[in-house]
């Protein structure tokens, strides 16, 4: 995908992988225009319902903007999505009942999510980020 003045929206994107991948190849991230791009399209895609190619497309591009952190952020810096979630609460005297509610789901999961026992979800990391203003990658 080429950098243009005009950011991805859920509206505009294929529903297939292969259209998807004709738009950005997914593939190791190795400067910054890549982990942007990716990063674009990640919160695109990010919060809605998916069809099973979307999906799929969505993990792929997750998991190359992880590794690209994990290879290029400060270990202090790369703590990933939970680490994140959990400073932001911090910052904010936030409550595991608070996340519940940011989220929409019940206690007991989002209890579960700030024991490391269930994962973010991208529809989790989607309303995250929009409560907190940030890009929902940052809960990756």
């Amino acid at each position: 995908m080429k950098r243009t003045a005009d950011k991805p929206t859920f509206a505009t994107l294929p529903n297939t992988y292969t259209e998807l991948t004709r738009l950005q190849m997914p593939r190791p991230i190795h400067d910054d225009v890549g982990y942007k791009n990716t990063v674009e399209m990640i919160d695109a895609l990010a919060g809605h319902a998916l069809n099973r190619d979307q999906s799929d497309y969505l993990a792929i591009l997750s998991d190359q903007v992880e590794a690209y952190e994990k290879a290029t952020l400060p270990p202090d810096e790369g703590g990933g999505g939970l680490d994140t979630l959990k400073y932001l609460m911090e910052e904010h005297g936030l409550t595991g009942e608070d996340l519940a509610g940011i989220l929409g789901v019940d206690r007991s999961l989002a209890y579960r999510i700030l024991r490391a026992e269930r994962n973010l979800t991208p529809a989790h990391m989607k309303t995250l980020a929009r409560h907190f203003g940030l890009s929902p990658a940052s809960f990756l």
